[in-house]
């Protein structure tokens, strides 16, 4: 191997993170309950952004541990909880959902995090519309 090959490969490993651009990212969830008048679009946060991964073309080359697919997750979360205008009394008024607070490069965590496919796109209200900025 080359000198420089090997500088450029450490180079990557050791200052890849730095060039991630992995930040919390305003997004609005739309929320409605079947039993409920309205439809509630909540303005929150969310990890979105770009992390460095390391291509395993070389994968015999190198230890597992700098082999690695990094997505976009929270490092810091917390949950808040929105009222569901015009439900009737029997029901539920509330959603909780999860506000980033901060976010990093890293393994996704699927205890919180879809990590295998994207999402249906169903982000829409079928009802009318509540705007809840918290």
């Amino acid at each position: 191997m080359s000198p420089f090959f090997v500088m450029s490969l450490l180079f990557g490993l050791i200052f890849g993170q730095t060039a991630s651009l992995c930040a919390p990212s305003e997004y609005t969830i739309h929320v409605e309950k079947r039993e409920c008048a309205y439809c509630l679009a909540i303005n929150t946060t969310i990890c979105a952004g770009f992390c460095m991964t390391r291509d395993s073309n070389g994968k015999k080359l190198l230890l597992k541990s700098a082999l690695s697919q990094n997505v976009c997750t929270y490092k810091e979360m917390l949950y808040r909880t929105a009222l569901i205008p015009g439900c009737p009394h029997h029901t539920i008024p509330y959603y909780s959902y999860p506000v980033a607070v901060s976010c990093k490069c890293g393994k996704c965590n699927t205890d919180y995090s879809d990590c295998v496919r994207e999402r249906v796109r169903t982000n829409y209200c079928t009802k009318p519309q509540k705007i809840c900025n918290l």
